[in-house]
């Protein structure tokens, strides 16, 4: 599996195009503005976009969805339910920070724990991972030893929780029950900034490093 990052947003937000190289199948996870760039980068890459995927209902990692998925015709696979009342915010949002024109929609498909997602022969798990948001879910690809966290977790730091009905004990309870069993060895693609391991996170983040815990 090839993933490429485009930095979209003024949030500079990672958008993923994560591709199976077998079929030149691909999915675009969290596909949050700057459109016609991502289009661009998917021609670059020569291959056929499957569906999109969205962590949570932020506007920097949703705003571009419903667009996206029109351009391709293509279904919105995620997140958890529990974030659609940001999902319906989506145009205030924008027309707030100035991001244009974002659209909100209804998924085709709501994610949960336990569901998985597929791109030509490749398979994703899901796992409903709140805190941040209250439906934040994450993707994670056990072959590829690779995961797509969105806000959960970050090289160095956490997400916020300060939002509506974020809450910094589910965020930590997330990483620690959900990620870390994981494996040490998985490396993750947050939602902003640059990639990382699970096992450098345990023994170094401040927030959630396994000292934090003892």
């Amino acid at each position: 599996m090839k993933v490429t990052l485009i930095p979209v947003t003024p949030f500079q937000q990672n958008c993923s195009i994560v591709v199976c190289e077998t079929t030149g199948r691909a999915a675009v996870v969290d596909p949050g503005g700057e459109v016609e760039r991502i289009i661009s980068a998917v021609e670059q890459l020569h291959v056929t976009v499957d569906k999109v995927l969205l962590t949570h209902g932020h506007l920097d990692h949703c705003g571009g969805a419903k667009a996206l998925a029109d351009h391709y015709g293509v279904e919105i696979h995620g997140p958890h339910a529990e974030d659609a009342f940001w999902i319906d915010q989506l145009p205030a949002q924008s027309k707030r920070f100035g991001f244009g024109d974002a659209q909100a929609f209804t998924p085709d498909r709501w994610l949960q724990e336990g569901d998985s997602v597929q791109f030509g022969d490749e398979t994703m798990e899901v796992y409903h991972c709140p805190g941040h948001t209250p439906g934040h879910v994450i993707f994670f690809s056990r072959a590829n030893r690779l995961a797509l966290v969105g806000d959960v977790l970050f090289a160095g730091s956490i997400g916020r929780t300060d939002f509506p009905r974020g809450d910094h004990s589910d965020l930590v309870r997330s990483v620690r029950d959900k990620l870390w069993p994981l494996g040490d060895d998985v490396t993750f693609v947050p939602g902003h900034g640059p990639t990382s391991t699970f096992g450098h996170e345990r023994r170094t983040n401040p927030f959630v490093a396994d000292r934090m815990n003892a």
